[in-house]
């Protein structure tokens, strides 16, 4: 950028984490804008820490009262933070430190849609801080990653077993790139979907050794840590497998309900495609999306809004198949709420829609 380009750059889009890239744009004279690639929910907790810092003066805890915050309807449990806030070193303060830089910016481009959240976007309305452009929700929904390029053969299989199954009749499990558990558990998700009685389709992922960080990888033999005869006993109406594709999975007719992470993609994901969440929050702001889309949306059914992966928590089995079995045979007021807010999602980003709108002021605005 030394050299005068021969299309002027208009604006620097940051990521939340580089504040840093703010003096950048300064330097070259040029607006800069924070992309939030979670909820707006997210991004109203983020604005509240400086102010929170400034009037307290203590990081949270989890034991804590539960806080009032502008962006969410209801108090939030201090036990739904993102852990990095919870944590001893440093997180807090450098969510505060990224937030308080904010401020320097000309805007926050949100991957959300006003009809999703809009208690959270009517609170920045009138504030001190840069203006909110929902341009969401932002989906690759006919793209395929590197991961799953590689593994056609076995999407091929999941595809084909979904193929076989009753409209709407499947809950699918899937806990993102990153989530896996203990033996312990997924010996007892096992047999709270065995309990449930209904069809199921149940990614797995294998922790990577003790000590190491490192992805996920697949079983070569599942046997190995699910229950005895539990493949032979649920060969009917389940299938077990390793990395899924998420969101062809979520688009088939097959699928009824997802058991998530609540990762905000997935979360997007299951609200375009029309599917009802059960919760069970692992990592990041997961635990804070989680109880948003229940508490503040309306649009999930809770099995677990705290735990953290990595935990000694044991999610049991009876809680597992009652969970399932609320979001397959009741829900009926979630599944109506989701339904209605599908619909919403896929008007936002036609001509006409609150999403399309706003990505055009962005760009009137970039252009002024």
């Amino acid at each position: 950028m030394s050299k005068r380009p021969s299309v002027p750059v208009v604006g620097l889009v940051v990521d939340l984490f580089c504040s840093s890239m703010i003096d950048v744009a300064k330097e070259l004279r040029i607006p800069s804008y924070v992309y939030i690639s979670s909820s707006a929910g997210f991004l109203g907790l983020m604005l509240h820490l400086p102010r929170r810092k400034d009037q307290v003066g203590i990081e949270f805890k989890e034991t804590d009262p539960d806080l009032i915050v502008p962006c969410f309807f209801n108090p939030v449990p201090a036990r739904v933070m993102p852990s990095v806030l919870l944590n001893k070193d440093g997180g807090y303060i450098c969510f505060e430190n990224h937030a308080r830089r904010f401020k320097d910016t000309k805007g926050f481009i949100v991957n959300t849609f006003t009809e999703l959240e809009a208690h959270a976007v009517s609170s920045f309305l009138g504030g001190d801080a840069p203006p909110v452009y929902t341009v969401g929700p932002l989906l690759n929904v006919n793209g395929q990653s590197l991961m799953e390029s590689n593994l056609d053969d076995q999407h091929g299989k999941i595809m084909k077993w979904l193929d076989d199954q009753p409209e709407k009749s499947v809950a699918f499990l899937c806990f993102g790139s990153l989530g896996r558990f203990s033996g312990a558990q997924v010996k007892e998700i096992a047999l709270g979907l065995e309990q449930s009685g209904h069809r199921f389709l149940c990614s797995v992922r294998k922790p990577p050794p003790e000590g190491q960080f490192a992805m996920p990888s697949d079983y070569m033999n599942f046997e190995e840590v699910l229950p005895d005869g539990f493949l032979e006993r649920t060969k009917n109406i389940g299938m077990v497998c390793g990395w899924a594709p998420q969101i062809q999975v979520l688009a088939h007719r097959a699928v009824g309900g997802f058991v998530s992470h609540c990762g905000w993609n997935s979360i997007l994901e299951s609200l375009w495609y029309d599917v009802p969440v059960v919760t069970w929050p692992m990592y990041a702001e997961q635990q804070l999306n989680a109880f948003q889309t229940v508490n503040d949306l309306g649009l999930a059914i809770e099995m677990t809004l705290d735990y953290r992966m990595g935990s000694n928590e044991l999610v049991v089995a009876d809680k597992i198949a009652k969970s399932v079995k609320s979001l397959m045979e009741e829900g009926s007021t979630v599944r109506d709420r989701v339904k209605a807010v599908s619909e919403a999602s896929r008007k936002a980003v036609v001509a006409g829609g609150s999403s399309f709108a706003a990505f055009g002021d962005l760009i009137e605005i970039m252009l002024s």
